[in-house]
């Protein structure tokens, strides 16, 4: 299986990108990948940086796992679990950018989420795109052009991603992790074809199993202390599936570091090496309100899921529901409510995203929006 067999969905992209890394005459020395939330823009970035990296004679294994390892000696790599970029990391990448490749055709340089950088960062990079060395490549990922300054955006080559299809994401569930078909159709369609999330639920029974309890809590609402409660539970989930979700990561980020500073598992740490891992700490607890806030964004993805799927059989769409195993229960609800109260909760999940991304706290923001949605104080919904 090569880079390119990871992605799914995105046959013109693909076919774009192998085309210029076959023709150095036809290359670009910076591109814009961009596409919704598990398409999978920082997996094309990577494929088509071994491309480049591998030269002409196309993917070779060794360069591959490098690439994969980000150990490339050619290959720099920015990706950040905190809100913004900040400035020095963007220098630091620039002068990276003026060194020649060497042992690869090219010096690959990829930006996973850089639509986080602030317009004074932005400007940093600019300067680097507007006057690149010959065999630097730059790859930039975000889910939006219009995320990026004007400037940036004149001076990339855009490649556009689509969703893919619930049956591309379940045929590459079950052709590359061995999913079982039903789970992997089922996965697929309560991510929302978003690939990483639906990897997660179809290998991951808990993860199932806190989504599930997500969408009963929020159909269980039925007064305003309710909501109160039910905030504080989803709250809660959302934690609990952030710190399960990056565990595992950061066990192995420590022992990896405790192994390259000569430490055995287990031993005493000198005092001079204790500033290595309290970096690593630090930079752990970043990610890990980073993680938790993006917890909270992908319960309310899932109620904006449950409250479109109501509304679906309100209006008798005839449609395939996101959430079809609950779907006796969504016919309930949609018995028990009316039309409008369904779009006024999609409204209400909607505001409460916003309202979380502007740092409103999590709880606050997930009782109006409970309160609203479920129609006992409309007004309340406003009132945060």
């Amino acid at each position: 299986m090569t880079a390119w067999d990871e992605l799914t969905g995105q046959d013109a992209a693909i076919a774009l990108l192998r085309e210029a890394a076959a023709d150095p005459g036809a290359m670009t020395h910076s591109w814009l990948i961009t596409g919704p939330p598990g398409s999978g823009r920082s997996n094309l970035a990577y494929a088509f940086a071994t491309e480049l990296l591998s030269g002409l004679g196309g993917e070779d294994a060794v360069t591959a796992a490098q690439v994969a390892a980000r150990t490339h000696p050619d290959l720099a790599v920015l990706a950040t679990d905190r809100v913004i970029i900040s400035i020095d990391e963007v220098r630091h990448l620039v002068q990276q950018s003026q060194y020649s490749p060497s042992v690869a055709p090219y010096r690959v340089i990829v930006i996973e989420d850089a639509d986080r950088m602030t317009e004074r960062t932005s400007n940093v990079l600019l300067k680097a795109l507007e006057e690149p060395p010959p065999r630097t490549v730059w790859v930039l990922c975000a889910p939006n052009a219009a995320d990026l300054i004007p400037t940036i955006r004149s001076r990339t080559r855009s490649v556009r991603l689509r969703v893919p299809s619930v049956a591309e994401v379940a045929d590459l569930l079950v052709r590359r992790d061995g999913v079982d078909r039903a789970l992997a159709e089922q996965a697929a369609r309560e991510s929302q074809s978003h690939i990483g999330m639906a990897h997660r639920l179809a290998t991951d029974a808990d993860a199932r199993e806190r989504r599930a309890r997500t969408l009963d809590i929020a159909l269980s609402v039925a007064s305003v202390s309710g909501a109160v409660t039910a905030a504080e539970q989803l709250v809660s989930l959302a934690t609990a599936d952030a710190k399960a979700f990056t565990a595992e990561r950061e066990a192995e980020e420590r022992d990896a570091a405790l192994r390259s500073l000569g430490v055995e598992p287990g031993g005493t740490v000198p005092p001079a090496l204790r500033s290595t891992l309290k970096n690593l700490e630090e930079d752990q607890k970043r990610r890990a309100t980073r993680s938790v806030r993006d917890g909270i964004d992908r319960v309310l993805v899932d109620l904006l899921s449950l409250h479109r799927d109501v509304l679906m059989v309100q209006l008798g769409a005839g449609v395939e529901l996101v959430n079809e195993a609950m779907r006796a229960r969504i016919e309930q609800a949609a018995a028990e409510r009316t039309p409008a109260l369904s779009l006024a909760a999609l409204d209400a999940i909607s505001q409460a995203r916003r309202r979380v991304e502007g740092n409103t706290p999590p709880a606050l923001a997930l009782e109006a929006m409970l309160i609203a949605a479920s129609g006992r104080v409309p007004s309340l919904g406003s009132a945060v």
